[in-house]
């Protein structure tokens, strides 16, 4: 691989930094993936959206990428979604006592899963949400329960280091020492009060409000199934200890990017940081922020009744253009998601196939896909999506002018361009199975609306205002709107 200079932002050194791999030419990649307590939200997919582009990026630039990318399977959130469910828990066997001979009347006490198949079952939401955006699989999906040996490990070597212990009331908590470690909060830049976390506030025995809990022991009140054996007692993991023991696991002591959500940094990637440089291992060489989601801009949250899932954008759009939506804005920045953003992108994503549609009628088939030199450049300098969308959509209106002029040549070019810029975002409309009514369908329909508007177009410059004025009636009683600009005449169907 010749030399490629790719640049992302590392939130630590809050600055603009050179990847350099450490292994030529391989990166590793790690990526906080779900807690699967509840279905995916525009949130999730906008993240996951972020890290795949990122991805494709650097494999189109030549990197054999692995990607890992966890599932937090067990957690407070998943236990509180589906209270006590577990059928070997107190509560439950409680609940059982009082009606043997009514299963409904269990079935609706007790709910439909116990935590872990309700884990299961949202881990599979996320997984359809991601595969119908085309966010491509990780190269590996470690589940926080698949590896709890290896966090046992990691918190027996803070423990061993002086930088965790055990409370001593005989709860099984493992918590880490914050005082311990010197390079606490250099990750966010915090110091003091602000590095104390709620996450812990329930915990037991700690020694300072700023130590956060590796191990958790077993309460009365949680369910048999969430508690493995300790050292130090029955229990289940913190949040923070599984990323580590995991990017560990699967990239090693020390590895190329670790990504994100940006209100991830604290206090998970901060805990992630320190308890792992406290184990001896190097950890992250960039770590990398995606920015959050807003909609018609408010934040999300259940008060607002405001929250956009993964199903209500699938209802809305064609996944490709949902994908198109959703990466448009730069990856650091917040994306607010207005009304009208899904017809911006259907827009988008129409001038693109017209573009295919309109040279396949002209008879020009597409040169060698190669990205434009300016969109790589815009790709290598912190993922700039909006600069490498302008010049794809700049290319597509100068692929239209040359079909306008019957340059072949230059439409060729142009159609080879447009296919691996978009190929590499992922918004190619000729890679995705369906398009707007089917590829059969919008090609008999483009070539029909194409024959009427050069129709229109020859009535107009022979100053035929009464049949210009027809064909564009008749288009407009079948849905199909035309837009006359410098360039030519757009058509799209009912303004998308």
């Amino acid at each position: 691989m010749g030399r490629v200079t790719v640049r992302l932002y590392d939130t630590r050194s809050q600055s603009l930094q050179e990847l350099d791999p450490v292994v030529p030419g391989r990166v590793g990649m790690y990526v906080c993936g779900p807690t699967v307590q509840s279905s995916p939200h525009i949130g999730h997919l906008r993240s996951a959206l972020s890290y795949d582009l990122l991805r494709r990026w650097l494999e189109h630039r030549g990197y054999a990428v692995t990607l890992i990318r966890n599932v937090t399977d067990i957690d407070d959130k998943i236990l509180n979604a589906v209270r006590v469910q577990d059928p070997t828990s107190s509560s439950l066997n409680a609940v059982r006592v009082q009606d043997r001979t009514s299963s409904s009347l269990n079935a609706a006490a007790l709910g439909s899963d116990p935590w872990w198949a309700h884990a299961y079952r949202v881990e599979l939401e996320f997984t359809a949400a991601y595969t119908a955006i085309g966010v491509l699989p990780p190269t590996n999906e470690p589940r926080a329960t698949g590896n709890i040996g290896e966090m046992l490990d990691l918190i027996q070597r803070l423990i061993d280091r002086g930088h965790a212990y055990p409370a001593t009331d005989g709860s099984g908590d493992v918590y880490f020492d914050v005082a311990s470690w010197p390079g606490y909060g250099t990750l966010t830049r915090q110091t003091g009060d602000a590095l104390v976390s709620g996450e812990d506030a329930d915990q037991r025995a700690r020694r300072s409000p700023r130590d956060f809990a590796l191990w958790k022991g077993h309460k009365p009140e949680e369910p048999e199934s969430a508690s493995w054996p300790a050292p130090w007692g029955g229990g289940r993991p913190g949040w923070h200890i599984e990323c580590s023991a995991m990017a560990e696991r699967y990239l090693g002591a020390e590895f190329d990017i670790h990504g994100g959500g940006l209100d991830l940094r604290f206090p998970h990637h901060e805990n992630e940081l320190a308890q792992s440089t406290a184990s001896g291992a190097p950890f992250a060489r960039l770590w990398v922020h995606n920015g959050l989601v807003t909609v018609n801009g408010q934040k999300m949250s259940k008060s607002l009744g405001n929250s956009v899932f993964a199903s209500d954008l699938l209802g809305a759009a064609r996944p490709v253009v949902v994908r198109y939506a959703l990466a448009a804005a730069h990856y650091r920045s917040d994306r607010d998601f207005q009304d009208g953003s899904l017809v911006e992108a259907e827009e988008a994503i129409g001038r693109i196939e017209r573009l295919f549609e309109r040279a396949e009628a002209a008879g020009v088939g597409a040169a060698a896909a190669v990205v434009p030199d300016a969109f790589a450049t815009a790709m290598d300098d912190d993922l700039g999506v909006p600069e490498a969308l302008a010049v794809l959509h700049d290319t597509v209106r100068r692929g239209n002018q040359a079909i306008d002029a019957g340059e072949s040549d230059v439409v060729a070019h142009a159609v080879g361009a447009v296919h691996a810029m978009a190929g590499v975002l992922g918004v190619d409309p000729t890679t995705w199975s369906t398009g707007r009514g089917g590829d059969r369908t919008r090609g008999a329909l483009a070539a029909l609306v194409e024959r009427l508007i050069e129709e229109r177009a020859t009535a107009r410059s022979s100053r035929d205002w009464a049949a210009a004025d027809r064909v564009r009636d008749t288009l407009s009683a079948a849905g199909v709107v035309l837009e006359d600009g410098a360039d030519g005449t757009r058509w799209s169907i009912d303004g998308r």
